[in-house]
């Protein structure tokens, strides 16, 4: 049977791991915060983006302009983003999932499916399943996207 001092001294330990953990939530809860602000702050743009696109592509005809028109079965290339750290819940193994699930499905129909991998996650996730298909791999680039990250990956 435990003493009064180990007991003391356990109720001493809990306590201490319900501060770091309630301040832990308190961080977690401040960078959610700030996610959703700039996803609600980006949505005006993306719509109004969408609107302008849309409104281009009702009035162009289909031969105008080669992005606006249907394409043969020539290659694609698939960009996958992914996390480099396994923090987000299923995100980072359905999107892979789905990535190779696409490719399965498409293999017979393009003659060569190319995949960019952006994030370590779906590098390790995809890298023996559908290995052959992985052309390019960014890793520790997702955390301060900047313009010049996005000139890397469009390049």
């Amino acid at each position: 049977m435990p003493s009064l001092k180990d007991i003391k001294k356990r109720i001493g330990s809990v306590k201490n791991t319900q501060q770091i953990t309630k301040a832990m939530k308190m961080v977690a809860a401040a960078k959610l915060r700030r996610a959703q602000e700039a996803a609600v702050s980006a949505r005006p743009y993306a719509e109004k983006l969408h609107s302008v696109l849309s409104n281009l592509a009702q009035r162009e005809e289909a031969d105008a302009h080669p992005l606006l028109s249907q394409r043969g079965t020539g290659r694609a290339l698939i960009v996958l983003m992914t996390a480099d750290r396994g923090l987000c819940g299923g995100f980072n193994a359905n999107v892979s999932k789905e990535a190779e699930r696409f490719i399965r499905a498409n293999e017979h129909g393009f003659a060569d499916i190319d995949l960019m991998i952006i994030g370590r996650k779906g590098r390790d996730f995809l890298k023996n399943r559908v290995g052959d298909h992985i052309t390019k791999v960014h890793e520790n680039i997702t955390t301060g996207a900047t313009y010049k990250t996005a000139q890397l990956i469009g390049q």
